[in-house]
């Protein structure tokens, strides 16, 4: 197994890369459009090449930022519990964020980034 299918980021989801030559990258394209609209996904052109553009929250209805602190948590190796005492907060209050029953307010996330090295603006 490739050692980015080991770890999953998410319960349920796995994260998938995909690297094409360049010249195959259209036939890909198309494939995958086509495997969305068989998905019931909708397609929607957003220029006037035709090129289309899908939402993150088209093809991942469920998503919210808790599955972000969450994905991003695994990926450093922490638990609830050591990201709680990192930022100053509660266990459940991080279980109950990345469950999406707690609200993410701004400084929060703010401290958030900080402890899982990335950008706050995910997480809001």
């Amino acid at each position: 197994m490739l050692e980015l299918m080991k770890k999953q980021t998410t319960d349920g989801f796995a994260d998938i890369r995909l690297r094409v030559p360049a010249k195959d990258a259209n036939t890909i394209s198309e494939a995958i459009e086509k495997f969305l609209v068989l998905a019931g996904l909708p397609v929607r052109e957003v220029n006037e090449d035709g090129e289309k553009l899908y939402s993150l929250e088209e093809v991942f209805p469920d998503i919210h930022p808790g599955a972000a602190i969450k994905g991003a948590r695994l990926r450093e190796g922490y638990s609830q519990v050591q990201l709680a005492e990192m930022i100053g907060a509660k266990q459940h209050h991080i279980s109950e964020m990345e469950n999406g029953k707690r609200s993410v307010g701004k400084e929060t996330a703010k401290r958030l980034s900080k402890a899982l090295t990335t950008e706050y603006r995910v997480f809001l």
